[in-house]
């Protein structure tokens, strides 16, 4: 006998790309539920598969561009194609869970409809604010839009049975902005698994010649903070003379084109190495060989109180992390990382020399970012807590945590 059936729903990355969503899926799995995704195909996936027993209906993306029209166009045909493969993963039995993932904070209604449909209930995974994102692309822009966001994201709270917020200051801001009961929102971090992510083998024909290795690993968007990256090699390299250092950075997005021109037109070719979207092995390869990570975020309503999963994930892999002085990375990293006054390209740049030339305090603060990472920050101590809020929501557990047979199952809080 199969478990109540979950349906995730997620727009802005496919699966198991979208590693936290991932690591949900899995948790779920493994404690027996049934579990199905809707999602954009990443690249050469089909429409259905089934990978370690979750289903996955996909449709193929479309991005129109990085305007404001631009988005609105993308995400609705994002949601008209996820509603239409929502019902048809409704063919095979009605959903006792819908989660749902954003940005974008649009999918409330496919909730309400499951709801009056099947009763489901609605768990809204928070993975990022969306309105201070907008403002974090569109610095200039207010108005109507802004508002229409902050309606949308108070929209998804208020629909939602439970919220999973990745850090305390989006569950305070679930809470105070949004309205939400304190016990109706959970902290679940995206911690990084520990056991795949570790430094092993060093490979110095990264280091491309270099005595020191400097790795960044992400997304490239507008609020990344992928040109100061740049920038800063661009004093180390040029202005502070340190042709021992090179610079390898991994991912992509919506300014990758325009930060490798930046480094191009500031003669950095042989120091700044950029890869691209790499397979884990890579991955595994420049982490392992790199003295130290960088976690450029400028400082900005949204940075300041989101969590960077590159910051532990350089944890994971003993590196010290440089980055600008921000609320929720001091949380996640501690004494693991040097901050920065924020959004300073100077400072950042010298942060990054000083630390390389102190090979002691390198180690120090490596193993004190594991040590975060093993004893607080790794998946296993969060999955807990995130399947709890399915359990409860199933009659699996009551609200106190316990476990409760079928007849006496509460699937609804009163």
């Amino acid at each position: 006998m199969t478990g109540p059936r979950v349906l995730i729903i997620i727009q802005n990355l496919h699966v198991p790309f979208d590693r936290r969503v991932w690591l949900e899926c899995k948790a779920l799995v493994g404690a027996g539920y049934d579990v199905t995704v809707v999602c954009p195909k990443g690249p050469d996936d089909p429409a259905y598969h089934v990978i370690d027993d979750v289903k996955m209906y996909k449709y193929r993306g479309y991005s129109p561009g990085g305007s404001k029209l631009g988005y609105v166009g993308e995400y609705v045909y994002s949601f008209l194609m996820t509603l239409l493969l929502v019902l048809r993963a409704r063919r095979q039995g009605k959903f006792q869970v819908l989660q749902a993932c954003n940005p974008p904070d649009i999918f409330w209604p496919i909730a309400l409809l499951l709801r009056r449909l099947d009763g489901t209930r609605f768990v809204f995974d928070h993975h990022d604010l969306c309105p201070e994102l907008y403002q974090s692309r569109f610095p200039d822009a207010a108005g109507l839009p802004y508002k229409g966001l902050r309606f949308l994201e108070r929209r998804t709270h208020r629909t939602a049975d439970q919220v999973t917020s990745t850090n305390d200051s989006y569950r305070d801001l679930a809470i105070t902005r949004s309205g939400k009961a304190p016990d109706d929102v959970t902290v679940v971090r995206t911690g990084p698994d520990p056991d795949k992510l570790r430094r092993g083998q060093a490979d110095e024909s990264r280091r491309r010649g270099h005595r020191y290795l400097v790795a960044y690993i992400g997304v490239m968007g507008p609020q990344d903070g992928v040109d100061i990256v740049v920038r800063a090699a661009d004093q180390v390299v040029n202005k502070l003379g340190r042709t021992d250092v090179a610079f390898t950075l991994m991912g992509s997005g919506d300014c990758f084109d325009e930060v490798v021109a930046l480094r191009d037109e500031l003669g950095l070719g042989d120091h700044v190495e950029f890869t691209g979207r790499v397979p884990d092995e890579t991955v595994q390869a420049v982490m392992s060989t790199a003295d130290l990570g960088l976690s450029p975020d400028p400082k900005n309503p949204l940075n300041d109180v989101s969590t960077m999963n590159k910051t532990m994930e350089y944890m994971a892999f003993e590196l010290p992390v440089v980055a600008f002085d921000l609320r929720e990375t001091r949380v996640s990293a501690g004494e693991a990382a040097v901050y920065v006054e924020p959004n300073d390209v100077t400072q950042y740049a010298e942060a990054i020399v000083d630390l390389l030339d102190d090979e002691v305090r390198r180690r120090r603060m490596g193993r004190l970012g594991r040590e975060l990472v093993e004893t607080k920050l790794a998946w296993k101590h969060q999955q807990k807590a995130y399947v709890g809020v399915f359990d409860r929501l199933t009659g699996r557990r009551d609200w106190a945590g316990r476990p409760v047979d079928g007849a006496t199952a509460r699937t609804a809080r009163s």
